[in-house]
């Protein structure tokens, strides 16, 4: 009875364990591949959700190329005078039943924020969807893996 009860114990935290490293899978450099602007994000955990920073945008630069702009269209005016480079701008993201859902967006280009939702492709393939409301009214980008 003993030994049925530990296997049993083994095998749940096995189970536990591969679903953990599963979800852990987005951690990393994700790079977009078809859209405007072009974008770059670093996903990384926090507790049990997924966050994503901001680290490229193609839009995110003065005309000097070299200054990041503003955050000044934030509906939070506290935040207005932050630099676009290194924010947080994807939060909340969990990981079920192989999709990452329940995530926030916040684009500083339009100062909004939009649900989303991403699913792992391949090891380095991402797809990633941003909405309004529903899932069906959103778009979907293609992210690589770049680390």
């Amino acid at each position: 009875m003993k030994r049925s009860l530990l296997t049993a114990l083994m095998l749940f935290l096995s189970i536990v364990s591969f679903a953990q490293i599963a979800a852990d899978k987005i951690i990393g450099v994700w790079e977009s591949l078809d859209s405007d602007p072009k974008l770059k994000f670093e996903f990384y955990k926090s507790g049990e959700k997924y966050i994503g920073k901001l680290l490229y945008a193609s839009n995110m630069f003065e005309a000097d190329g070299k200054t990041p702009k503003k955050d000044d269209k934030n509906p939070n005016k506290s935040l207005r005078g932050r630099s676009r480079y290194g924010i947080t701008n994807i939060t909340n993201l969990s990981y079920e039943e192989g999709e990452y859902t329940g995530g926030n967006l916040y684009n500083p280009s339009e100062g909004r924020n939009y649900r989303v939702k991403a699913k792992l492709i391949s090891e380095n393939e991402l797809d990633f969807r941003g909405y309004i409301g529903f899932s069906l009214l959103g778009k979907t980008m293609k992210f690589k893996r770049v680390r």
